[in-house]
């Protein structure tokens, strides 16, 4: 590919992607995966900090979506209503990539530090989305555990959409959530 040749930052991400599968995370480098590209390292370099970010970049607008929601939604909303409905919004966002996502979550699943940056995202995730309920009124514990339950069942949607094939994220998660007030009601 030609230098110029448009989407450079996808480029790199699929070139990585593509090498951290054939190959494995810890032995591709940044030289390979601008190589693969068809660009420069120094061109990798301006669009991701370093090689696990083609995993983990986008962090600041996830954050951002998801605050934005909880803090739109009405002042009588329940807060774990706030937050399935920020989490339906990021599961949207999501269902358009899911062939990454799949790709991306066996590269994560095969290295340990990976799944550790993951359950950090996840923690981040949660300390926002909690931050955010509190900005609303939601006293604690209730923004807390409405954050990290509201993510966990993300996390087990998440699980479950990219090993099917027949239905889409905000199901899997409209289910999870589902299910989950279902447990805390003691059904």
């Amino acid at each position: 590919m030609a230098r110029w040749e448009p989407d450079g930052r996808g480029r790199l991400a699929q070139a990585a992607l593509d090498l951290y599968l054939e190959r494995g995370f810890d032995q591709t480098t940044v030289a390979e995966i601008a190589e693969r590209a068809g660009l420069t390292e120094r061109t990798f370099f301006r669009h991701y900090g370093d090689k696990r970010e083609v995993l983990f970049g986008g962090q600041e607008a996830l954050h951002e979506l998801i605050s934005t929601t909880i803090a739109e939604q009405s002042d009588s909303t329940a807060p774990m209503v706030a937050m399935g409905a920020a989490l339906t919004a990021f599961a949207e966002l999501l269902t358009q990539r899911r062939d990454f996502a799949r790709q991306r979550q066996i590269v994560i699943d095969a290295n340990p530090s990976l799944q550790e940056r993951e359950l950090i995202k996840l923690t981040s995730l949660a300390a926002t989305a909690a931050g955010t309920l509190r900005d609303r009124g939601v006293t604690e514990p209730a923004a807390s555990l409405a954050a990290e339950a509201g993510v966990a069942a993300f996390r087990i949607a998440f699980a479950r959409w990219i090993q099917a094939d027949d239905r889409g994220l905000p199901e899997f998660l409209t289910e999870a959530l589902r299910v989950l007030e279902t447990v805390t009601a003691g059904r």
